[in-house]
C-alpha cells in the first residue's frame, strides 16, 4: 500500500510539473511578444458563432495554420480562413472568391450558415490563419470560460494553491519522518 502511494505521489508530481513547464513554454513567450501561443505553427481558436455550421459547430475549438506575415499563394477558393474583421475581432469563414489587385490579394468570404457573402472584403494581410480541419467540439466553451475572471480563478489560482499546499504537506511530512527517525535513533542510543 505504501509503495502504491509513493508511485501515485511521483506520478501526480510529474504530471503537474510537465503541465507547469508546458504552460510556461507556451504562454510566457506569447505574453512577452503580444502574439497568440502557437504549437508547431498552429494556433487554437474558439468558434463563438454559428455562422460556419454545420461544418464547424458553435463552441468548438479549431486549429489554424498561422500565416500572419507570410505570402499565402496556397489559399484557394473554398478554403476556410481566420481573419481580422472590421472591429478587430477574429472571424472564421470560407473563401467564396479571390481577386488580385495591383497591390494585394482580396478575398470574398461567407459563413457556411449565412445567406450572403460578408459585406467587407478581406485583404491578404488581415488573414491570420488557414483552418487545418482539426475541430474539438465544445472545447471552445471551456477555453472561453478559462479566459474569464471566474475561469482564471478556477483553473489557475485554485490549482496553484493546490500545488503550494501539496508542496507544504510534502515538506511537513518529510520533516516529521526525519524527526521520528531522529527520536528513534536517540532512543536506541540510550
Amino acid at each position: 500500500m505504501l509503495m502504491l502511494l509513493k508511485w501515485t505521489n511521483r506520478i501526480v508530481t510529474g504530471v503537474l510539473f510537465i503541465l507547469l513547464i508546458g504552460v510556461t513554454i507556451l504562454v510566457i513567450p506569447a505574453k512577452i511578444t503580444g502574439e497568440q501561443p502557437e504549437i508547431f505553427g498552429y494556433q487554437l481558436k474558439s468558434v463563438l458563432s454559428g455562422s460556419m455550421e454545420p461544418s464547424i459547430q458553435t463552441g468548438s475549438l479549431i486549429a489554424i495554420k498561422s500565416v500572419k506575415g507570410e505570402k499565402i499563394p496556397h489559399i484557394q477558393e473554398g478554403d476556410v480562413i481566420t481573419f481580422i474583421g472590421e472591429e478587430n475581432n477574429l472571424i472564421t469563414h470560407r473563401i467564396s472568391d479571390i481577386a488580385l489587385t495591383d497591390s494585394s490579394t482580396v478575398y470574398t468570404t461567407k459563413g457556411d450558415n449565412n445567406n450572403a457573402t460578408d459585406s467587407a472584403p478581406v485583404l491578404a494581410e488581415n488573414v491570420v490563419g488557414l483552418y487545418s480541419g482539426l475541430t474539438i467540439p465544445y472545447a471552445g466553451y471551456v477555453i472561453n470560460f478559462v479566459q474569464s475572471p471566474n475561469g482564471y480563478i478556477l483553473f489557475m489560482v485554485i490549482p496553484g494553491l493546490f500545488m503550494v499546499g501539496y508542496a507544504v504537506f510534502t515538506i511537513w511530512r518529510t520533516l516529521r519522518e526525519l524527526d521520528d527517525r531522529t527520536k528513534h535513533f536517540v532512543d536506541n542510543a540510550e
